[in-house]
């Protein structure tokens, strides 16, 4: 075994360990945090001075993107100036493992006096900084992953790991939803992977379908004029009966030489795989993946046929 290898292990067992130590240290004041965060009327204000600094920012963005308004402020910016982003209805998240930051010392001292509540995260009961936050959320760890035991990273990864579970538990007390979600994620994979069937499917004049009693020629027709390689099969009150696809069409004429003189519904293959207008693209995906098929028909609770979404469509979107 290299010797790299080897302190990469040592490293990811001792912050492995580190984050499952917080587990027991969960206790009534992380739902008091809860709790406080979820009534906050502003944001969610996030700071931290060098390593923690920059965990809090990316705790400030899960924040954000989970349904709770936040944002990064600078503990040395915000007592030279920048407090005024605070108000009275904002709630501060602090971290300082040590819990004697000098600047985030200062900062919780005019939080007091402002009367704004801080949440502070830190290794500590008996810090400064712990003393001084309405709520204190422990984070101790046994040593740090560091050799030399100096470099913040046990304690950084186990901040980062409770601030998650802090926004995890706020989408759920919030109700934050898929659909949440999507709204705040309208870009990139993500906000492809939260596209519903009913905004991609074909729909109106570009949805292929015919009647039961539409001669096959005219059926066929359909199919090579939407380009789909199916149609649907639909009854007088627009219901989803069945379909016919160019492997059907195949089969049939090499077992029938009278196709072209029998109905649609004749020919039709009953009782297609549909799916609703509401299912994520990802679920339609699975679906034709799983049922070894290249199109679903798009039906609403009745079964009328709304569109049809194509295997391409969804290929397209690199859902995988």
């Amino acid at each position: 075994m290299s010797r790299a290898r080897d302190i990469a292990r040592q490293v990811l067992a001792t912050e492995a360990a580190a984050v499952e130590g917080l587990i027991d240290q969960l206790d009534e004041e992380f739902d008091r945090a809860v709790e406080l965060i979820a009534a906050c009327g502003g944001r969610v204000v996030c700071t931290g001075m060098g390593k923690s600094g920059l965990v809090l920012r990316k705790v400030a963005a899960t924040f954000a993107s989970t349904g709770t308004p936040a944002l990064f402020l600078h503990p040395a910016d915000a007592i030279h100036g920048d407090l005024g982003m605070l108000t009275k209805d904002d709630v501060v998240l602090a971290a300082s493992y040590s819990g004697s930051t000098e600047e985030l010392v200062r900062l919780a001292e005019i939080l007091r006096r402002l009367g704004v509540p801080m949440v502070a995260i830190t290794g500590s009961a008996s810090s400064t900084i712990a003393k001084l936050a309405n709520i204190h959320l422990k984070a101790a760890i046994d040593r740090e992953a560091c050799p030399l035991e100096l470099a913040p990273t046990a304690s950084t990864t186990a901040t980062l790991a409770l601030g998650d579970a802090l926004a995890m538990a706020l989408l759920e007390v919030k109700g934050f939803s898929a659909e949440d979600f999507k709204v705040l994620h309208p870009g990139g994979s993500l906000g492809r992977q939260l596209l519903k069937v009913g905004e991609l499917m074909h729909k109106g004049d570009d949805l292929p379908k015919v009647e039961a009693t539409t001669p096959m020629p005219q059926a066929i027709y359909e199919m090579s004029a939407k380009r789909l390689g199916i149609t649907g099969v639909v009854d007088e009150a627009g219901k989803l009966v069945g379909c016919i696809t160019d492997g059907d069409l195949r089969r049939l004429l090499a077992d029938d030489v009278r196709l072209l003189e029998r109905s649609s519904g004749e020919c039709m293959h009953p009782e297609p795989k549909t799916i609703g207008p509401d299912e994520l693209a990802s679920a339609a995906l699975h679906t034709m993946e799983e049922r070894r098929i290249t199109s679903l028909f798009v039906c609403d609770d009745a079964g009328v046929a709304l569109g049809v979404v194509h295997l391409h469509d969804l290929w397209q979107l690199e859902l995988f």
